[in-house]
């Protein structure tokens, strides 16, 4: 289906547009495309829509006007030396401002007609000047956009503590919320050194395996349940869903490791001696006491 194609532009922006002429593109192929005014230079990075991705009905679609020609290209790599001359331009008039804010990047639009400028800040930032000053040097629309650290990382891209290739920067579109509780149900130590990525907030990989631990974990009777066992009644203080264990802690200070599977078969053997359908663990340890 070639009558949607996904384009990238620099800065790590993303948009689709419409193909209606239904041009043959390929991935990785240069594309000119509409603009809010004027033209754009992006890459081919999808043709057609992902899986269970619908477009909203009020999301206009602008068009892929034609493939780059090599004349497009040439144009484009004078972009980019006219955005580093107006990069540092820009940051030494924050300075002359005395703006609070952190200049990470500048972007051309194809045809001139707009320069975006992109930075980081703790707080809301007055800039009206600033764009008066840029305007009257550039002599072309200015856009100033203010983006999130999250979304710093992702355009200048890196390498995690994995080893690999940031994720934001290689496949992650749409930054998902994440919060320390997914680091409790993986029963991750808290400790915001190890869970905080390069941009200095949670990881994104925190997410990757949550429904996995969440439904391993929901074989076991939750941390800190009373649990009656050949030796009497203990807490329990740890699992591991790796080795299908969890240890139990009883008064005397003493510590037990038991499997999963054997305290289950005592759940089957619990339901035929005693009658009771407990179906778990956690009924298991209301009436194993009395059976």
């Amino acid at each position: 289906m070639q009558s949607i194609i996904q384009v990238k532009f620099k800065e790590q922006r993303k948009g689709y547009y419409q193909n209606p002429e239904q041009f043959p593109f390929r991935l990785n192929d240069f594309v000119i495309v509409e603009a809010e005014k004027g033209e754009d230079l992006g890459v081919v990075k999808l043709v057609g829509l992902p899986e269970n991705h619908t477009l909203a009905d009020n999301e206009p679609l602008r068009r892929v006007l034609r493939k780059a020609t090599d004349a497009d290209l040439v144009r484009s790599q004078s972009n980019r030396m006219l955005e580093k001359k107006a990069f540092e331009a820009c940051r030494q008039k924050i300075v002359t401002h005395s703006l609070d804010m952190k200049l990470v990047g500048c972007e051309y639009q194809f045809d001139g007609n707009k320069v975006t400028f992109y930075f980081t800040a703790e707080k809301r930032v007055d800039f009206r000047e600033l764009v008066k000053d840029l305007a009257s040097e550039y002599r072309t629309r200015i856009e100033l956009r203010q983006i999130g650290v999250r979304d710093e990382a992702k355009r200048l891209d890196g390498f995690g503590v994995c080893g690999r290739r940031l994720c934001c920067s290689s496949w992650i579109d749409q930054f998902a919320p994440i919060t320390t509780q997914a680091a409790k149900e993986q029963n991750l130590p808290l400790n915001p050194n190890k869970l905080a990525g390069v941009c200095g907030r949670l990881k994104c990989c925190l997410m990757y395996e949550r429904d996995f631990y969440n439904e391993a974990i929901s074989r076991f009777p939750e941390l800190a349940k009373e649990i009656t066992t050949a030796k009497g009644k203990g807490t329990i203080i740890k699992i591991d869903i790796f080795r299908d264990t969890f240890t139990v802690k009883y008064p005397s200070n003493e510590y037990e490791v038991l499997p999963l599977a054997e305290v289950q078969d005592k759940v089957y053997k619990c339901q035929n001696d005693c009658g009771h359908a407990h179906g778990n663990l956690e009924d298991l340890t209301a009436t194993m006491g009395e059976a």
